[in-house]
């Protein structure tokens, strides 16, 4: 699961303490709630049911699975349904194209969710062998589901403009700058990066 309260608590703290920016960031807009999700394939499922559309578009196409395969998802019940079937719930050829990939490796056992790689980089590249999984989409699900501590989603434009914030940087870091800035910060790259996400819907910074 997710990393807790507690958890975000500690690990800022400990940043905090050697990095002034994100202490003063703390006692401006306080700590950030917890954000966890469900370890499994439904919660990349519901990932990839999400991409480019609104969260109430993805609501309803969500409800529309659960009633046609039920609340588990199980991967087998989704791989036995045709194309106009999942169409009618919603879901895009190319959705489940991706769809198909994440429930195929599931259940074939390509794919064992419950004993992902401890390394972190070993344990992205499993996850983006399912179509439709990029590199974020698994930094989200190891941070959020697994609560792996030192997960750094560079790529995200809120983690981006977050950290410009607390550090007051004249412009947004790129990619290749975020992932610098937060070396000093290790192994508590997470809970910064949960941090930036409560910066950036903070308009006190």
């Amino acid at each position: 699961m997710g990393l807790s309260a507690e958890r975000i608590a500690e690990a800022l703290g400990e940043v905090a303490a050697r990095e002034p920016a994100i202490a003063r960031a703390i006692e401006r807009a306080g700590l950030p709630e917890p954000r966890i999700y469900q370890p499994g394939h439904a919660t990349l499922l519901r990932t990839i049911v999400g991409q480019q559309v609104s969260v109430a578009s993805a609501a309803s196409v969500w409800r529309k699975l659960e009633a046609l395969l039920g609340v588990d998802m199980e991967p087998p019940a989704l791989l036995a349904q045709d194309f106009d079937t999942l169409r009618a719930c919603g879901l895009s050829r190319q959705k489940q194209a991706y769809a198909r990939s994440l429930c195929g490796l599931v259940a074939e056992g390509a794919l064992d969710l419950a004993h992902l790689p401890p390394d972190d980089e070993a344990a992205i590249a499993e996850l983006v062998r399912i179509k439709g999984i990029g590199r974020w989409s698994a930094e989200i699900y190891l941070l959020f589901a697994e609560g792996r501590p030192d997960i750094w989603p560079a790529g995200d434009l809120a983690v981006q403009v977050g950290i410009g914030r607390i550090l007051a940087l004249a412009e947004r870091p790129n990619e290749k700058a975020t992932r610098a800035l937060a070396e000093p910060w290790r192994p508590h790259r997470g809970a910064v990066a949960i941090l930036t996400w409560h910066c950036y819907n903070n308009p006190t910074l």
